[in-house]
């Protein structure tokens, strides 16, 4: 028997690359999923409509709070109470100098990477503590650990993710909650390769890859593993 069979698994940003990749892992190993993304269509083209095992739920903002718990109910009506919370809704922005960030920057990569995830545990983890069990992995950035020049808000919003991840962690241990972030090098994603076409591409992580860490911080196997800070790098 799969780890994940008679799992379910929320992944949000499902549609994105990582989170399809996501997905697909633990696709793999009987789980089954709740595909979360605003781009419903998209979700339907990669994993098909009728596909076995994944759920979709349409048009869900994951920066939208009412719409987290609305679609949260639903699972919990229909499904169980989830086992496995994956965020990875997120975004990246740099150039520019901490003086030159405008509050229009710093408040967009705040709802792409800090209100999902705030949002997402709003709504799954009290359903978790009625089960005295679960998984939560979020995905950082190295930029959680350090900053860069140029890259001031996309490290401050990162960081808060880490320090959020550690938070949940210590907040959650008793009741046998286990919270992890995974902090991915740059990501081989047809994007990135257009954006850095010079970059040596072999030196990047791909997102199976990341996607494989976090089946072990979602199964059994890391159940001694809660608040800590996993590095994905490839290379």
């Amino acid at each position: 028997m799969s780890d994940f069979e008679n799992r379910i698994i929320v992944v949000t940003g499902a549609a994105g690359n990582l989170g399809r990749a996501v997905v697909n892992a633990f696709l793999e190993k009987d789980g089954t999923v709740c595909a979360l993304d605003h781009r419903q269509g998209r979700l339907e083209s990669i994993f098909g409509h009728d596909s076995k095992g994944v759920h979709f739920f349409e048009g869900i903002d994951s920066t939208d709070r009412e719409a987290m718990f609305q679609v949260a109910g639903e699972i919990i009506s229909r499904l169980e109470p989830v086992d496995v919370l994956v965020n990875t809704v997120g975004g990246f922005s740099m150039g520019q100098r901490v003086d030159e960030i405008t509050t229009d920057t710093w408040a967009h990569m705040i709802a792409l990477n800090v209100t999902p995830l705030l949002n997402a545990a709003a709504a799954f983890v009290p359903g978790m503590l009625s089960a005295g069990q679960g998984k939560i992995v979020t995905i950082g950035a190295g930029a959680s650990m350090k900053g860069g020049a140029r890259m001031g808000a996309y490290s401050a919003v990162k960081s808060a993710v880490l320090r959020l991840t550690e938070s949940m962690a210590a907040e959650l241990k008793p009741s046998h909650i286990r919270v992890n972030c995974v902090l991915p090098g740059t990501i081989d994603t047809p994007e990135n390769r257009q954006a850095m076409p010079e970059a040596n591409f072999d030196q990047w992580v791909k997102p199976e890859q990341i996607a494989k860490v976090i089946l072990y911080l979602s199964s059994p196997a890391s159940d001694a593993v809660t608040g800590a800070a996993i590095p994905a790098t490839g290379g």
